[in-house]
């Protein structure tokens, strides 16, 4: 029969390499089918010591019925985990890397990069485990006594913890040749030794049909020579034996002399059941992975499990408890011929370490072609001409070479399995995030799994792990914590999508739905702010101030591109958003970004106003660089960006006086707040963790609109309005430190004491609002009658006028970081849109960092 399959498996190669045509099929690693790639590495591994070294063990301590029970959760458990995996590799190519590659293609690069390490360091012990095992068996039959320096009969090896090292090393030598020369001859090695396991089983399996019952003489040293002998005896097929043998017995084992129970028992029953990887880490040798994955790893598993049933059968129905319990070697000890199943244990054991060191640097190779960790791994890239990743074979060489030093492997052991069903939860996490992102790309030819499977799945992993060995996956995981933060540090970007995108989407547009714009109320207001950009590079200081402002609610950048899309070839706005979002990363703003193309300024800013947003997250306050003739510095002079030089000063203006004045106009119709700011660009630019100078210490409102003297009302909507933007700057991280003072101008000599009376009531509206600061009344007589002079009548106000206003402004708000002025309502015609800018500009000259506010919406909320 092996001739017959080697013979088919060069058929199917050679007529595969005619199908590819032009590939030559030498440069080709995929030669594997679903029988040699996936059957047979994963029932070897399935397979390794426990079947012959620890089945009498569960059997004796658990009896039939507790072992069924042990049999079916952890294939039940397993059997989740194989449903993840067919799902994903039936959805798109599957390649080098199993179940690392799974992962990372589905979770992104931090997941997959700290799961994939993580499995690859759990198959290089568990091959170690494999290799010491395989020491141990031989010593067992051929090692010399510790006692006597002659060799009796069969034991000629010398013993002792070098002499281990020496013996697991050659071996380990061999599986090195082994996985050196390529796939192909571990795969026709792996069917070899298969054929020798399965002889081993038949053996087992008739041997109860030819022996008589016999009885056995055992003597165990426990402790320093406290000896006790049993007595056990094998039955042949017997009902009493059965009936005995279906409850449990757990009592003391005789090999580490501790108590057994049902999780101890269990977590050794499970080790066998960590080996469903074995196939999918050899996807990249596969001719054809999505289809050879899923039918190979089923066929695989069921196989094993009917062993283990007829094992369990076997064994309870003719071996008594005592011999079950006091001799692990039972399978041996009542064989017809027992070097079969030494001679099976030999094998399952080397082919289960040379699975785990050829799926290691499978999975060490995909790690290293993706350039996680960088540097250390880059080598591990290197394949020979015919595809196999020779240096990372010798990396894991390396390693192995390296866990065989720990000598007795009990040690090592807690860890592989730990570890494994690390890797297996995350498989299912991969599976369930795809099923939960509902991507429309995510259709695997698969279909038996939901997403209720993958959760079962992750759960009953995570259990398992705390069940075997609290203490390694406490470990384990602060290990994997660990590494995703190592490579989220590193942030390796990857074109591989992630994952937390797609369910992000999926959240955040179903709580978009959810957000209710009818529902609005006054007291949960907050600004949401469209900044219009001309020019990034000359409006960052601005940009950073309002981004304070903000107070967790929406910041849009908005610029408009001046242009028609008939005359042009291709949209100019669509390749501009990439570079406004490193604009956004560099400055750290928590800003979105709008662009539009438009004939004017003012229609683009109509848009803008009307459609930037989602649902109810749509901007209530438009925020303006001030329109005057100061000239633009550069704020990215060192710093190549992509965005178009400043305006020089004699260049001529993208937007006239009017234009500007009626975007005003638009934006207080359309219901929108209006905000001006002007001199941003003397805010000292925010270091971090450093605050500014001194004069970060006030925020300067006046609250009065300063341009009509007669009409000094503290409560209209838009002085309110004044009030609660201070005081949100004033909660924001970088301004908290700083005072908030508030400038009440008054005529003290007016004759009537009102004034008094209206500041107790300013100050009884500040204590309503919750607004801590301070009121400084301000006396301006002065230039009041200046304002109400001989052309009170007349609509101009006096150029001397605004100069006192200005005088007075800066006499008493010279020092602070940010002043908050009362912004007039534009005037209706646009003849007079040029006075309107020249009588702020004059109000406000060489102020400092200045925002004129007018307000149209009631924002503050007195009742609770």
């Amino acid at each position: 029969s092996n001739g017959k399959q080697h013979g088919s498996l060069m058929v199917i190669s050679k007529s595969s390499s005619t199908l590819t045509g032009e590939g030559a099929p030498k440069s080709n690693p995929r030669k594997l089918n679903t029988f040699f790639g996936v059957m047979v590495p994963t029932i070897l591994s399935m397979f390794s010591i426990v079947l012959f070294l620890r089945t009498g063990f569960v059997v004796g301590h658990a009896g039939l019925l507790h072992g069924f029970l042990m049999l079916f959760v952890a294939y039940f458990i397993i059997s989740l985990t194989i449903l993840s995996i067919c799902a994903i590799s039936t959805n798109g190519a599957v390649e080098g890397g199993g179940a690392y590659f799974m992962i990372s293609r589905s979770l992104g690069p931090e997941f997959g990069g700290s799961i994939g390490l993580m499995f690859y360091l759990a198959k290089v012990c568990a091959c170690g485990v494999y290799v010491l095992g395989l020491v141990e068996a031989i010593l067992d039959i051929f090692g010399k006594d510790p006692g006597s320096a002659v060799s009796h009969g069969l034991r000629v090896l010398p013993q002792g913890y070098w002499y281990t090292v020496l013996y697991s090393s050659l071996v380990l030598l061999l599986c090195l040749v082994v996985c050196l020369v390529g796939a192909h001859i571990y795969a026709k090695a792996s069917f070899i030794i298969l054929l020798v396991v399965t002889v081993s089983l038949i053996s087992i399996i008739i041997s109860p049909l030819i022996l008589r019952p016999q009885h056995f003489n055992i003597t165990h040293t426990y402790g320093n020579n406290h000896t006790v002998t049993v007595n056990p005896s094998y039955t042949g097929f017997n009902s009493t034996t059965l009936k005995n043998n279906l409850g449990p017995h757990y009592s003391l084992d005789y090999s580490t002399n501790t108590m057994m129970s049902f999780a101890t028992v269990f977590a050794v029953m499970f080790t066998s059941c960590t080996g469903i990887m074995a196939g999918a880490n050899m996807s990249g040798e596969l001719k054809n992975p999505s289809e050879s994955i899923p039918k190979g790893t089923i066929m695989a598993v069921s196989y094993t499990f009917t062993v283990y049933v007829l094992l369990f059968l076997l064994l309870s129905s003719t071996c008594d408890r005592l011999l079950l319990i006091n001799d692990y070697a039972v399978l041996q000890r009542v064989n017809v011929w027992p070097p079969f199943v030494t001679i099976g244990v030999y094998c399952a054991s080397l082919s289960a370490a040379m699975c785990s060191m050829i799926g290691a640097s499978r999975i060490l190779h995909a790690l290293a072609l993706d350039q996680l960790f960088g540097l250390p791994l880059a080598p591990a890239a290197v394949t020979s001409s015919s595809g196999n990743p020779w240096v990372s074979v010798l990396y894991t060489w390396g390693l192995v070479q390296c866990t065989l030093f720990a000598g007795q492997l009990n040690v090592i052991a807690g860890i592989v399995t730990v570890f494994y069903l690390l890797a297996y939860a995350a498989v299912d996490l991969a599976c369930l995030a795809l099923e939960w992102a509902s991507a429309p790309n995510f259709r695997p030819t698969f279909q038996f799994f939901s997403w209720h499977t993958c959760l079962l799945g992750i759960i009953s992993c995570v259990v398992m792990m705390f069940v075997i060995n609290p203490v390694y996956s406490s470990a384990s995981i602060v290990l994997l914590l660990l590494l995703l933060l190592f490579l989220h540090y590193r942030s390796p970007t990857s074109s591989w999508g992630y994952i937390s995108q797609a369910l992000i989407f999926h959240q955040v547009r179903k709580y978009l739905l959810m957000l209710d714009s009818r529902k609005d109320h006054v007291k949960f207001w907050r600004p949401q702010v469209l900044l219009m950009v001309a020019n990034p590079r000359s409006s960052c200081q601005l940009i950073c101030f309002v981004n304070q402002l903000k107070k967790g609610g929406l910041f849009v950048l908005g610029h408009v591109q001046i242009g028609d899309l008939d005359v042009l070839p291709a949209d100019p706005v669509q390749p501009q958003y990439n570079f406004w979002l490193s604009l956004v990363d560099k400055l750290g703003v928590k800003a979105f970004v709008d662009l539009t193309l438009s004939p004017s300024v003012r229609q683009g800013t109509q848009h803008l106003l009307r459609i930037t947003g989602l649902g109810g997250m749509k901007p209530n306050t438009l925020v303006l660089g001030f329109y005057d003739n100061c000239y633009p510095e550069d704020y990215f002079l060192q710093d190549p960006a992509h965005f178009p030089p400043v305006r020089h000063a004699e260049s001529p203006r993208a937007l006239q006086p009017e234009e500007y004045v009626s975007i005003i106009h638009d934006a207080i119709k359309m219901g929108k707040n209006v905000c001006l700011g002007r001199y941003f660009f003397q805010l000292p630019p925010e270091t971090k963790g450093i605050r500014g100078n001194d004069n970060m210490d006030t925020i300067d409102v006046w609250p009065t609109n300063l341009l009509s003297p007669g009409s000094a009302s503290y409560a209209d909507v838009s002085s309110l309005f004044l009030l609660q933007m201070a005081c949100v700057l004033n909660m924001a991280n970088r301004w908290r430190r700083a005072r908030l003072r508030i400038f009440v101008c008054v005529e003290s000599e007016s004759g009537d004491q009102g004034w008094l009376a209206k500041e107790e009531q300013f100050r009884e509206l500040l204590g309503k609002l919750r607004i801590r600061a301070a009121i400084k009344i301000v006396a301006w007589d002065d230039v009041a009658r200046i304002g109400r002079g001989p052309n009170s009548e007349g609509q101009k106000l006096t150029e001397d006028f605004l100069c006192a206003v200005n005088a007075l402004l800066r006499e008493y708000s010279s020092t602070a970081a940010v002043r908050f002025l009362y912004l007039p309502h534009p005037p209706s015609s646009s003849q007079l849109s040029q006075q309107y800018l020249t009588q702020l500009d004059t109000l406000t000259r060489d102020l400092g960092p200045t925002l004129l506010i007018h307000g149209v919406t009631p924002v503050t909320c007195t009742e609770l």
